[in-house]
């Protein structure tokens, strides 16, 4: 039997792509929202296509506002842009 891939959301576009192909913004416990590059971190997560139209969209439509149930400042927008440049080629 094929092996189940698992799915997640862009919080972006709102498409259901491989949880591989995406990258993972993480609401710690401690409060800050960050990327999480591992996929692996505790806390709340919420996915993104590894494009900078999907972030864009997701600040829009509020995307991850509504994954977290809070607000989100636009220092956070502002450190996920720049860490999505350093890992995202593209």
């Amino acid at each position: 039997m094929a092996k189940k891939i698992p799915m997640r959301q862009c919080v972006g576009c709102r498409e259901m792509k491989n949880k591989k192909e995406m990258m993972r913004v993480l609401k710690t416990a401690e409060g800050p929202v960050i990327l999480d590059t591992t996929g692996k971190k505790n806390g709340r997560g919420a996915y993104l296509c590894m494009t900078k139209e999907c972030l864009m969209k997701a600040r829009k439509n509020k995307g991850l506002e509504s994954s977290f149930k809070m607000n989100i400042p636009d220092e956070i927008y502002e450190s996920l842009e720049k860490e999505f440049e350093e890992n995202v080629q593209g």
